[in-house]
Protein backbone atom coordinates (compact mmCIF):
# COMPACT_ATOMS: atom_id res chain seq x y z
CA UNK A 1 0.00 0.00 0.00
CA UNK A 2 1.31 3.42 -0.85
CA UNK A 3 1.97 6.05 1.76
CA UNK A 4 -0.71 8.38 0.36
CA UNK A 5 -3.32 5.62 0.53
CA UNK A 6 -2.61 5.07 4.24
CA UNK A 7 -3.08 8.76 4.97
CA UNK A 8 -6.35 8.92 3.08
CA UNK A 9 -7.64 5.87 4.95
CA UNK A 10 -7.09 7.53 8.32
CA UNK A 11 -9.69 10.24 7.76
CA UNK A 12 -12.67 7.93 7.02
CA UNK A 13 -11.61 5.67 9.86
CA UNK A 14 -11.51 8.65 12.22
CA UNK A 15 -15.00 9.69 11.08
CA UNK A 16 -16.24 6.15 11.67
CA UNK A 17 -14.78 6.03 15.18
CA UNK A 18 -16.20 9.43 16.11
CA UNK A 19 -19.63 8.57 14.69
CA UNK A 20 -19.65 5.28 16.58
CA UNK A 21 -18.74 7.04 19.80
CA UNK A 22 -21.43 9.70 19.26
CA UNK A 23 -24.19 7.32 18.17
CA UNK A 24 -23.49 4.26 20.32
CA UNK A 25 -20.92 4.52 23.10
CA UNK A 26 -21.78 7.85 24.72
CA UNK A 27 -25.58 7.30 24.65
CA UNK A 28 -25.21 3.88 26.30
CA UNK A 29 -23.12 5.45 29.07
CA UNK A 30 -25.68 8.25 29.42
CA UNK A 31 -28.65 5.87 29.64
CA UNK A 32 -27.06 3.83 32.41
CA UNK A 33 -26.03 7.00 34.25
CA UNK A 34 -29.59 8.35 34.00
CA UNK A 35 -30.96 5.05 35.30
CA UNK A 36 -28.57 5.18 38.23
CA UNK A 37 -29.02 8.83 39.24
CA UNK A 38 -32.50 9.87 38.03
CA UNK A 39 -34.24 9.88 41.43
CA UNK A 40 -31.35 11.31 43.47
CA UNK A 41 -29.91 14.04 41.21
CA UNK A 42 -29.62 17.61 42.36
CA UNK A 43 -30.73 20.61 40.30
CA UNK A 44 -27.38 21.31 38.59
CA UNK A 45 -26.82 17.64 37.88
CA UNK A 46 -30.33 17.36 36.43
CA UNK A 47 -29.62 20.37 34.20
CA UNK A 48 -26.49 18.62 32.89
CA UNK A 49 -28.50 15.44 32.36
CA UNK A 50 -31.03 17.33 30.23
CA UNK A 51 -28.21 18.94 28.25
CA UNK A 52 -26.62 15.58 27.47
CA UNK A 53 -29.98 14.08 26.49
CA UNK A 54 -30.41 17.00 24.06
CA UNK A 55 -26.82 16.71 22.83
CA UNK A 56 -26.90 12.93 22.33
CA UNK A 57 -30.50 12.73 21.10
CA UNK A 58 -29.68 11.06 17.73
CA UNK A 59 -27.79 8.29 19.49
CA UNK A 60 -30.58 7.84 22.02
CA UNK A 61 -33.02 7.45 19.13
CA UNK A 62 -30.80 4.76 17.62
CA UNK A 63 -30.68 2.87 20.92
CA UNK A 64 -34.30 3.39 21.97
CA UNK A 65 -35.66 0.13 20.47
CA UNK A 66 -32.96 -1.84 22.31
CA UNK A 67 -32.66 -0.10 25.68
CA UNK A 68 -36.06 0.36 27.24
CA UNK A 69 -36.01 0.95 30.98
CA UNK A 70 -39.24 1.32 32.89
CA UNK A 71 -39.52 3.83 35.75
CA UNK A 72 -39.59 2.60 39.34
CA UNK A 73 -42.95 1.73 40.81
CA UNK A 74 -44.16 4.48 43.10
CA UNK A 75 -45.22 3.71 46.64
CA UNK A 76 -47.77 5.87 48.38
CA UNK A 77 -47.13 6.40 52.05
CA UNK A 78 -50.36 6.35 54.03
Amino acid sequence: MHRKTKKTMIVPLLYLVLAGAYLLVMPVILVFYLKLRWYSAGSIERLLMYFFVFFLFPGLLVLSPILNFRPKRRTIAA
